[in-house]
């Protein structure tokens, strides 16, 4: 569905490039992820990839369309949220809704129904200034899937969400998926990034630096160990253990047979810590 090979832009009259000859490709049902710090190219890829940036070195291609031909029922087949929606905001939720349903040719969603599954349906009447930052993004995926892309884009989809409707998002890009969806997701968030994406990119100074899927990135780059907290008395104690043979391990047996475990975790890297133990910067 996406297919990037040395891609390269540098913005006008720049001094060096944002995007040093990235590659990658996603395919189709697939939830990919661009995670990086701010000034790291990610949005600027994702700028060509719906067009909005022209003038790139490499090959962009999307479902099956170089990105330098493409016409205007491109918008038809993609779906675009971004982290601040910009609505019309003396119109209501469905007044907005309507108006940009009647910019597309093809078919559509209701509406109605879409505002329900947000958690948006006792609001459609609501202008969307009285809307809350949270309110606005879950509008905001009702508009980026009006007209049932086959590609959707979104940048920080859980921004501003608290964890109820955090879940209810994740849960509807996760349906999209399942209906052969492909969704690329820019974000900062690593909880979003590890529950969603089926494979994430770490991009560091217009660089892709790690690509893989976020369980075999935490396993590669985590320690083969498990950690058991138990007390000891009134002492809370902690020993670590191999993996390898644990249920042979004598000194693990009689740990777990001999005190109360509290907790216990095998020591797979974090996302966060992986991008940090790369690049030696945070994602903020």
């Amino acid at each position: 569905m996406i297919e990037v090979k040395g891609l390269e832009y540098a913005y006008p009259g720049a001094a060096r490039k944002t995007l040093h000859g990235l590659d990658f490709h996603i395919g189709r049902g697939e939830i990919f992820g661009f995670l990086g710090p701010s000034g790291s190219g990610k949005s600027t890829t994702q700028k060509i990839l719906i067009g909005v940036l022209k003038g790139y070195a490499g090959s962009v291609q999307v479902l099956g369309q170089e990105l330098r031909r493409i016409s205007p029922d491109y918008y038809e087949r993609i779906g675009v949220g971004f982290e601040f929606p910009n609505f019309y905001a003396k119109f209501t939720v469905m007044e907005n809704l309507n108006l940009f349903r009647s910019l597309y040719s093809v078919p559509t969603e209701d509406p109605g129904r879409l505002l329900e599954r947000v958690g948006l349906g006792d609001a459609a009447n609501f202008k969307v200034s009285q809307l809350s930052k949270g309110m606005k993004m879950r509008l905001n995926f009702c508009r980026a899937i009006l007209h049932r892309p086959q590609v959707l884009f979104l940048d920080e989809p859980t921004s501003g969400l608290d964890p109820v409707n955090a879940r209810l998002m994740k849960d509807l890009i996760l349906e999209m998926k399942a209906q052969g969806t492909t969704v690329l997701i820019t974000t900062h968030h690593m909880q979003a990034a590890e529950e969603l994406c089926d494979r994430v990119a770490f991009i560091v100074d217009g660089q892709i630096k790690l690509i893989d899927s976020p369980r075999q990135l935490m396993l590669r780059q985590g320690s083969k160990t498990v950690r058991v907290e138990y007390r000891k008395g009134e002492e809370l104690a902690a020993e670590e253990f191999a993996l390898d043979g644990i249920g042979g391990n004598a000194a693990f047996l009689q740990l777990i047979n001999r005190y109360p475990v509290e907790t216990m975790h095998s020591q797979e890297a974090t996302l966060e810590q992986i991008f940090m133990d790369t690049t030696g910067r945070s994602l903020t």
